[in-house]
């Protein structure tokens, strides 16, 4: 009698549905507001590559939207914790300023001169990224600190740090662009030699893939050990299917972008390699920023999902006098939030310097406001408590994707920014409405 209720407790909710669309979302538990966005995404492609003249959809302009989106997108997977905590962050484009002339004077002032490290020794971008991520902790730290012992308002201290970081990175160099970064450190900025080529790029995908089988096999064994209802094998499959094809997909695009012609040549001539006629083909595979910021979306998404620090999280967003009640330490959790933050910020910066090769006042200008909106359009609620990572992560490639395309119309910036402002007060009026239908 027990084994057939432990039966009867596996089947899955989507075997009593008739509607097949309803069956399948069902059936492979797929975030509807994920779907929407990537509806919508598909959209915006496709009319952006309509009005531009066939120019978007190209192997090109998808490569470099890629890297262009990276920087955000690691952000972005820490103001995703931050907002949930109903807390915000308008500091984070100072921040990477900062952080990004600190790595820049390391590179070129500090490690050459005072330490004697010559140009392109292999500890130069070692010593200055982790001073960089070191930069980054300790302001993420001291805002956190001031926000969480001395009950100053998130908004308030990082409107204040988005003044003060962003006047200290003038005071860094007085205003000067720091320029040539070291030769290693450039690869974080893609690039032809910022990028790892056709094969590793296809040893990446296999390796995607063997981790979504992995993930949906051991998936499947929780299930059967907690007795929850298990999915339908044909639904296990279908997203097994999407995943593969997805990275499969992704990889093809980037090995179908080749070097320029006259970088081809220069490697071919130093290699004491031919050239065909037909001109040399290398592929540019995927750039180093692209698998930096899918590596941290998946160390970030670890964190939120499968660490006590990351459930600490959203039971704070969700109830923040009850969080406490129950014994956790809510005010060293949003240290630990923002000095997270910090370092994330700090991977920007590298990534951010290295693809422009310098270090700029200008340097992460705005980027809060995409950030934040990449984050709100992912899905976060600005009311806490709500939010994914893979979520933010496609904000933030919208956000992008919107950037990318008006420029390739040729619209004036003025027009870009009304545009991107409509979005996210757009996005925020959704969520109102979602959140509202959902109680």
């Amino acid at each position: 009698m027990a084994d057939q209720s432990a039966i009867q407790n596996t089947v899955h909710p989507s075997s009593n549905v008739r509607n097949p669309l309803q069956r399948f979302l069902l059936a492979t538990e797929l975030d509807t507001r994920l779907l929407g966005m990537v509806g919508a995404l598909a959209i915006i492609w496709i009319g952006f590559h309509v009005f531009s003249g066939g120019l978007f959809l190209t192997p090109r302009n998808l490569w470099n939207l890629s890297v262009q989106t990276a920087s955000v997108a690691v952000m972005v997977t820490g103001m995703v914790l931050v907002i949930v905590t109903r807390n915000i962050d308008l500091s984070v484009g100072s921040i990477l300023g900062l952080v990004a002339m600190v790595m820049g004077v390391m590179q070129t002032d500090i490690l050459p001169n005072q330490l004697g490290l010559g140009l392109g020794h292999p500890l130069i971008w070692v010593l200055s990224l982790g001073m960089g991520l070191l930069t980054g902790v300790a302001i993420g730290a001291l805002q956190g600190s001031i926000i969480a012992y001395l009950r100053v308002p998130a908004f308030i201290v990082t409107l204040g740090g988005y003044l003060v970081w962003r006047g200290a990175a003038w005071w860094v160099t007085m205003g000067r662009t720091v320029a040539p970064m070291d030769p290693t450190f450039q690869l974080m900025g893609g690039g032809p030699t910022g990028s790892v080529g056709e094969l590793w790029s296809w040893v990446v995908g296999v390796l995607a893939c063997a981790a979504i089988l992995v993930m949906l096999y051991f998936g499947r064994r929780q299930r059967l050990r907690f007795n929850f209802p298990l999915r339908p094998v044909w639904a296990e499959a279908s997203l097994a299917v999407m995943g593969c094809g997805l990275a499969i997909g992704a990889v093809w695009v980037a090995n179908s972008y080749p070097w320029p012609i006259r970088i081809a040549e220069n490697y071919a001539e130093a290699n004491g390699m031919a050239v065909p006629e037909g001109g040399l083909f290398i592929a540019h595979g995927i750039a180093i920023p692209v698998l930096i910021a899918l590596g941290v979306g998946v160390v970030m998404t670890f964190i939120s999902t499968r660490t006590r620090f990351g459930r600490y999280v959203f039971a704070m967003g969700g109830n923040p006098e009850a969080a406490e009640l129950a014994g956790i330490n809510t005010r060293w959790v949003t240290v630990k939030i923002f000095m997270l933050m910090g370092a994330l910020c700090a991977i920007a910066a590298a990534i951010s310097s290295a693809r422009l090769n310098a270090a700029t006042n200008a340097m992460g200008t705005l980027d809060e406001l995409y950030v934040i909106a990449a984050a709100v359009i992912g899905g976060t609620s600005l009311a806490g408590g709500v939010g994914t990572i893979a979520g933010a992560l496609l904000g933030a490639l919208v956000m992008q994707s919107l950037q990318s395309g008006m420029v390739l119309m040729g619209l004036d910036s003025p027009l870009q920014s009304i545009v991107v402002g409509m979005v996210l007060v757009f996005a925020v009026w959704l969520d109102t409405l979602y959140r509202r239908n959902k109680h």
